[in-house]
């Protein structure tokens, strides 16, 4: 099943609903079970680990997801690893989130396995993102044993079909014709994150707008000659 959110402005705040969730229709209920503290306890553990490349959204999915728990009255805390010193937070039954914790200093790795250790006593759940599962992080070995004991996803990509779609419906949201040869140009040749992608859309939308042309080949390769990354 693909699930395909349209309100992903740049600008947008993160939501489970505004991700693009593509073949990631698990991991996105996983998240919003942990978010809440009620239904948090059906996980087949405590804690989550999530991990993907660059721009795989894994990000978004954590602030999406304490964004959530905050909504709901859960007390939350997003961290990044480097920012994390000798202690985390103990506050009671809060979500605790960390990105990119292949960053985590030495210190701020005892502070995460301690924290693992005081969870079940203090009702905490730590939501943690990093670039690799956790065989690849170079993390002390007892820190890596608590993170592979969690439950554990990969951020899958979208697929061809998937960047297309949204392409399309965003172009005719804003009514914007788009024409199919623009759209297998940039999935050939440009950054297939989604976020490189929007913000080409964003440029070509402005181009069309100011030169009065529609969005074709020959204006994508006009501006990319003008400086355009894709």
């Amino acid at each position: 099943m693909k699930q395909l959110v349209l309100d992903i402005r740049p600008d947008a705040p993160p939501t489970l609903d505004n991700f693009v969730a593509g073949a990631n229709a698990e991991l996105v209920a996983a998240l919003a079970l942990l978010a809440d503290r009620a239904t948090a306890a059906q996980l087949p553990a405590r804690h989550l680990y999530l991990w993907g490349a660059p721009g795989s959204g894994r990000s978004h999915l954590l602030r999406a997801t304490v964004a959530m728990a905050r909504d709901g009255g859960r007390p939350t805390q997003v961290l990044s690893a480097a920012d994390i010193d000798d202690a985390l937070p103990e506050t009671m039954d809060a979500l605790v989130a960390i990105d990119d914790i292949d960053r985590l200093g030495t210190d701020a790795q005892v502070a995460l396995f301690n924290a693992f250790n005081r969870a079940r006593g203090n009702g905490q759940s730590l939501l943690l993102s990093g670039p690799c599962p956790p065989l690849g992080l170079t993390v002390r070995e007892d820190l890596r044993t608590r993170i592979g004991q969690s439950l554990i996803y990969e951020v899958q990509p979208l697929d061809d079909g998937s960047r297309a779609a949204i392409l399309a419906a965003l172009a005719e949201r804003r009514g914007l014709r788009l024409a199919d040869e623009v759209v297998d140009f940039l999935l050939r040749h440009g950054r297939r994150d989604l976020s490189s992608l929007l913000a080409t859309l964003d440029a070509l939308d402005a181009a069309s707008l100011e030169r009065k042309r529609p969005v074709t080949l020959p204006l994508l390769r006009e501006m990319m000659q003008q400086g355009l990354a894709i």
